[in-house]
Order: C-alpha cells, then structure tokens, then sequence
C-alpha cells in the first residue's frame, strides 16, 4: 500500500529519513507492503517542494548535499517550488502523514506545535522527533488526534531511534510500567566516560565533546539537564498519564561535578551518570533530573560513552533496559520511519 507523505523540516533528520526511504524501498514493500510517496516538503532554509505525483528521492538528496535549495529541483514548474509556510504546505499537499522535524523549542514548542495541530485538523496523521510539542502539548495533541481518528507518534523524542514508546506499546503490552531511569542525554554521558576513564577535568571533556560534535557551541541545554529534562516529561506524561510540566521537575546537570568526584566515586565503587527519572508514587507521578552516583551492579552504570540507556521497572517482567543511540542522522531518521510503518500497520 503506497503512503503519500509531507515533510516539514528537511535537516538532518530529514535527509535521514529520505535516504533510509530510498534505500530501504524494495525491502519496506516486500516485507510490509509499504511504498512511500513523498509528495511535499517544506523547509524555511531550504525551500520548498510539491509534486502530488511523487518526489524523486535521490535528486532531492543530491541538491541538498550539494548545499543547493528545492528550488532547483530540475524540470519543476515555478508553482511546485514557490516558497510555501508549512501551514500552507499542509493545507495544499494530499499527503496522508506529515514527518514534522523542525528544531525544538522547548520554552513554546512552537511553531512544531501549530503545524502539528493543523495537520491533525486537516486530516493527516502526524509523527514527529520534536521534544517541544511532546513536553509541552502532550495530552492536548493526542486527544485532537483521537477526536480526529488520527495517530500522533513520538518515537524519536526521547532515545532517538532505540524504541522506547513502541517497546512500551508493544514489547510490554500487558504489563503496567511503575518506573523508570535512565540516561537520556548522550553528550553528558560522554562526558563524564572521559572524565572517568581518561582522567579528564570537565572543561577538556566538554571541549572534546564539542569538538566530535557531540555537544553545541552553546551546551547548556545539555549539560545543565535541561534536554534531559524535556525526555523525562515525555515519558511521564505518555508512560504514566501524568500532566507535568518542565517546571515541576527538579533538574540538575553536571557543570558541578569535579574530577575529584568522579575518581571518589570510582575509589568507591560508583560511578557517576545524569539519570532522568520518573515513577508513580502515592498516586501521583514524580520525576527528576540529577547527577547519581550509581553501583557497578546497575544495568545502567555500564553504559559508556554517547550511548543512551533507559531501565523500565514492570509489573510481570521486572526491570528491562535497552540501551542504543540517542541521536543520529539516520538513527532518527529511524526512529520517524517506524513510526510512519506503525501508522501503515493501523
């Protein structure tokens, strides 16, 4: 069954997706019957595109790797490549799911809110790696796609493409989820290996991580938990029904932790991981970000590096822990196509 899909923001992760599509095309139709069209995209820096009968992935991959804009995409006529608002976009496209990967806002959400809300509106399905809308707006999207009969997929929030939420729907259907822990951001956990394992103070860790591009020139969102943060709400709201807000969870990164407390920890037989957390307690869901000394013992304590990891305590398994990438071009990229197949499999 063919799939007819718009893209809003077309970065990495949407370059991500398109190559996966391309690449994946004759296996994602034998092994699910899936054919992607990809009939629109629209990108405030790259310009955009509309052919209801089909995108041709590789040229679209090519121009923008070449550092050119969809407006130079060959043989289009000037209407199909005229700049157009993704609120526009929505409205003029027939696709039937929008990949909405637009950077985050994690103050406003906006303006993946909107376009999320008004494709969902308009009829069309919406999956989505953008944290703003998954913390803020929740419970308010999810119900105006129920009200619509529509799905709204947030796979790629939290963990990238190591299936968090399709674990939870699918994996563990059956089981009630009491709590979980994990470590939700790959560039503290980088971090802080180093600092570990190479003896490194916190400022060179942080250099290096910005050097590998691990980390932003400006990593504060990182290192004082605040993307952490983001991933904790989401998984409380969506594991839990909880309403919270990223002002009810308390947070704390590691600019504070000194090589000194990492090699005290170490003596000890500890070691330190910024682990977001959350459980339901008393009724109510309670969660925070924090940096934990953990023991060795913890399934959590051995994740190395960028990885991230999250452990999920279950009523009839127990604690289970995946661990895999936390970003990634294509492990996001990833992380949307699954999505896309689930709403293909409904």
């Amino acid at each position: 069954m063919e799939q007819k899909i718009g893209l809003i923001g077309c970065g990495t992760v949407g370059q991500g997706l398109l190559q996966i599509l391309h690449e994946k095309r004759d296996y994602l139709r034998e092994a699910f019957g899936f054919e992607a069209r990809v009939v629109a995209i629209a990108d405030k820096l790259k310009g955009s595109l509309v052919l209801p009968d089909g995108i041709d992935i590789p040229t679209v991959l090519d121009l923008l790797g070449a550092g050119k804009g969809l407006a130079e995409y060959p043989k289009a006529a000037p209407a199909q490549v005229e700049p157009l608002d993704p609120l526009d976009m929505i409205e003029r496209t027939e696709a039937a799911i929008i990949a909405e990967m637009t950077y985050t806002d994690i103050k406003t959400g906006e303006p993946a809110a909107s376009y999320i809300k008004k494709a969902l509106r308009h009829g069309k399905h919406v999956v989505t790696s953008n944290k703003g809308p998954a913390a803020l707006h929740y419970h308010e999207i999810r119900d105006l796609a129920r009200k619509n009969g529509l799905q709204f997929r947030i796979e790629g929030t939290v963990m990238s493409g190591t299936p968090v939420f399709h674990l939870a729907e699918c994996g563990l259907a059956g089981n009630a989820v009491r709590e979980v822990k994990g470590i939700l951001n790959g560039t503290t956990n980088f971090i802080l290996t180093k600092m570990e394992t190479e003896g490194m103070d916190y400022g060179p860790a942080l250099a290096l991580a910005q050097k590998l591009g691990y980390a932003e020139a400006d990593p504060t969102a990182d290192v004082e938990g605040h993307d952490a943060l983001a991933k904790v709400v989401i998984l409380s709201n969506v594991l839990f029904g909880g309403s919270l807000k990223t002002s009810d969870v308390p947070c704390q990164g590691i600019s504070s932790i000194t090589k000194a407390d990492v090699e005290a920890a170490k003596a000890e037989g500890f070691r330190y991981k910024l682990i977001g957390h959350a459980k339901i307690e008393d009724g109510a869901v309670a969660a925070s970000v924090s940096p934990r000394k953990l023991p060795l013992t913890d399934p959590l304590a051995g994740v190395m590096g960028a990885q991230n990891a999250l452990s999920l305590e279950t009523d009839l398994m127990g604690k289970v822990t995946i661990q895999g990438a936390g970003a990634g071009k294509l492990e996001t990229g990833f992380a949307i196509l699954s999505d896309i197949l689930a709403v293909h499999r409904c």
